[in-house]
């Protein structure tokens, strides 16, 4: 018989964690479906976790060791797909989330693949692009026994791009002795990537944006706008809400917030970006802007809010400010 008590969040979790927000989700929806216990315990542990230890020689000689991890919530609709990121704070219980969600993400749409996720902690902007690939080439060799064409996808997430997806292509082709250019998503469309996959999600985001406020009576050219992260996602979405005339008074990056309330020059902002030794915002100043931290940013008077950094920044202490 199945009981409230039996879908609960398992032991050891932080109650604050992505992890434990992710469990809370299945759990309403197992009541909801009245779902049978069997299919909900397969659902609420992953597959397969593969935690590996990867020592990289920097560009001085010495050797750093950063720790990488690759979840596999399930195979059962096919093969895993899911993004690999760069953060210091990638942890095993992260990426263990983000794997489960892909598989809600990916059964809502009704692809044929299952859930699967990759990080490792590190902080890219710390590390020189010859680290860079090092670490990614020693990482591809690290997880390639449970990725494939037919097992496992890996794509670009936070702190990862094309250029990091053409590194784990050559490396993987290498160890299989062919090319295998299907092993990821997200590479370059010299190397058979999609037309338009770089700024899809930032169009979405602007897009539903667009469409949330015109439903709702608003003139666009009257709305603002406040992007969190100014990294694929984030750039894109400010570049295409501000297309849409609305004015973008906030944005942040790993460096802080800036805000200013007749408007941001967005694509002045991810020149600076392009141009900076630390890949950030950090130093960014002109007439009107106003330097502020994260929950600030959250906090500023808006009406189109773009969360677009890590997760679980909207919660109960500041969803009502």
């Amino acid at each position: 018989m199945k009981t409230k008590e039996f879908y609960s969040m398992p032991e050891k979790t932080n109650e604050n964690s992505l992890l434990a927000s992710a469990q809370a989700s299945l759990d309403k929806a197992a009541r909801m479906l009245n779902l049978d216990p069997n299919i909900y315990a397969m659902l609420k542990t992953n597959e397969r976790t593969l935690t590996v230890s990867l020592p990289v020689e920097m560009d001085d000689g010495h050797v750093e060791v950063f720790t990488g991890y690759r979840v596999q919530h399930t195979t059962a609709r096919g093969p895993g797909k899911g993004g690999i990121r760069y953060h210091p704070a990638v942890t095993q219980e992260e990426v263990a989330a983000l794997a489960q969600l892909m598989t809600w993400k990916c059964s809502l749409v009704n692809v044929p693949f299952s859930g699967a996720k990759g990080g490792v902690s590190v902080n890219p902007r710390q590390l020189s692009e010859n680290e860079l690939r090092r670490l990614t080439r020693r990482y591809t060799y690290a997880i390639s026994p449970i990725i494939g064409p037919k097992t496992d996808i890996p794509a670009p997430d936070m702190n990862t791009d094309e250029k990091t997806m053409t590194w784990i292509t050559d490396t993987y082709s290498m160890i299989k002795g062919e090319s295998s250019g299907e092993i990821v998503t997200g590479k370059p469309v010299s190397l058979g990537g999609s037309v338009g996959r770089i700024n899809a999600t930032g169009l979405g985001v602007a897009i539903a944006a667009e469409q949330a406020l015109l439903r709702n009576g608003c003139e666009l050219n009257k709305c603002t706008a406040v992007v969190q992260g100014f990294g694929n996602v984030g750039t894109w979405s400010a570049r295409h809400i501000a297309d849409r005339g609305l004015k973008i008074v906030g944005i942040s990056d790993i460096s802080g917030g800036y805000y200013n309330p007749k408007g941001l020059n967005v694509d002045e902002m991810v020149t600076y970006v392009k141009q900076s030794d630390t890949r950030s915002l950090e130093g960014y100043s002109a007439p009107g802007v106003e330097s502020i931290n994260n929950e600030e940013l959250l906090s500023l008077p808006c009406d189109v809010l773009v969360p677009a950094a890590m997760e679980n920044q909207i919660r109960s202490d500041n969803a009502n400010k």
